[in-house]
């Protein structure tokens, strides 16, 4: 059988939707979600294999003006991954004006000369008529191979959107086994994981400073897997808010991490945790890439 690869990458502002799509299409949790901006930091893949087309979706961190040297490696990542692609999707919120943010990447898109099709996610949240006007103002601005309206977090339009996607298919060997959904180590899934729950459960400039590495990930006989986990934070202050009156928010955090971490490897996992300081390291080149932010 002749069989098609598709690579396609998901650009678009912070908290638009990118890794909820991703989710979605992969149909397990790969990339983490919160409502916070720049959640996502590294480039994630994405793989779904449906007959003889696989497609490779690769979520980017939301396009932003960087204030630190994570940052600058978070928008490079962006950059890069909207070149030399079989098919972009700008993703953009359904509001009938253009940000700075969309500006910059339909601007670069227009430089890459690639293929680029529209999707205006969270239709769920406003009224079928408004996306009219939305449609408009983009119309304007650039010319899409297609506008495809959806909610990536009930499904609605996606279907239409692979379709869309599988145009843009080119004949290929699949570039990842048939069984796989992404490409990322199980430990930066599970670092992944515990960074969510970070972001879900601290206020303010707390989870974006921190960093999780994964120091211990063994497999016993028996199937059960022990993973050891530092979380690193910038400030003594920061330390002792991860960590809770009598540790309660750090074993908050660390069941729900372990929970999902169970959920993705199908078996038992046993999680044990650490809070560490590292001042201001978001801003240090070997830091940054010490805790596996590499270009």
């Amino acid at each position: 059988m002749a069989t098609k690869t598709a690579m396609i990458t998901i650009a678009g502002r912070p908290n638009v939707g990118k890794s909820t799509l991703t989710n979605f299409l992969v149909g397990e949790k790969i990339a983490i979600v919160s409502n916070k901006p720049q959640t996502t930091r590294n480039r994630i893949c994405g793989i779904v294999t449906k007959e003889d087309i696989q497609y490779v979706f690769v979520d980017t961190p939301g396009f932003h003006k960087p204030r630190t040297k994570l940052g600058d490696y978070m928008v490079n990542v962006t950059r890069e991954s909207i070149a030399d692609v079989d098919l972009t999707i700008l993703m953009v919120e359904p509001i009938a004006s253009i940000g700075p943010q969309e500006e910059a990447l339909i601007e670069q898109l227009k430089q890459k000369k690639c293929p680029v099709v529209l999707v205006i996610n969270k239709i769920d949240t406003v009224e079928k008529d408004s996306l009219l006007e939305v449609i408009a103002v983009y119309s304007q601005a650039a010319t899409f191979d297609a506008i495809i309206p959806i909610s990536a977090k009930t499904g609605d339009g996606v279907e239409q959107l692979m379709e869309i996607c599988a145009k843009y298919a080119v004949e290929s060997p699949f570039l990842f086994p048939d069984d796989i959904t992404t490409d990322q180590p199980e430990r930066q899934v599970m670092a992944e994981i515990i960074r969510e729950k970070l972001l879900w459960t601290l206020d303010r400039e707390v989870p974006h400073g921190t960093a999780v590495e994964i120091t211990k990930f063994t497999e016993r006989d028996n199937g059960i897997i022990d993973i050891d986990a530092t979380i690193y934070c910038e400030k003594a202050s920061h330390k002792g808010i991860i960590i809770g009156k009598h540790g309660d928010m750090l074993k908050k955090i660390s069941t729900m991490a372990r929970n999902d971490c169970e959920r993705f490897m199908g078996t038992k996992v046993f999680l044990t945790t650490w809070v560490k300081v590292k001042e201001n390291w978001r801003d240090s080149d070997f830091l940054v890439r010490n805790f596996g932010y590499r270009e």
